[in-house]
């Protein structure tokens, strides 16, 4: 009987330290899943503002080329006009 109680508390006290090392894992998990969490947040963020950048870059970009082409063809005019007053 003696061994018995005694087989009972050393299973109970391994059970319980397993427990408590699985329990404590889980704790492990949860706080770098939360830490994930917050970098998928941050490089969301960041990529938000990088494509930002880019579009306005972009949009930019456009802008200079439509100015160009007009100035070039505003010169293509007046070269037009230029050479058919002087045949």
């Amino acid at each position: 009987m003696e061994n018995a109680i005694t087989l009972n508390i050393v299973f109970g006290s391994l059970i319980s330290m397993l427990l408590a090392i699985v329990a404590y894992f889980i704790k492990q998990l949860h706080s770098d899943f939360k830490n994930m969490e917050k970098d998928l947040t941050e490089v969301k963020t960041m990529a938000l503002i990088i494509k930002t950048e880019f579009k306005s870059s972009y949009s930019m970009l456009n802008q200079k080329v439509d100015y160009l082409e007009h100035r070039v063809n505003i010169i293509e005019q007046n070269n037009l006009k230029h050479s058919g007053n002087e045949k």
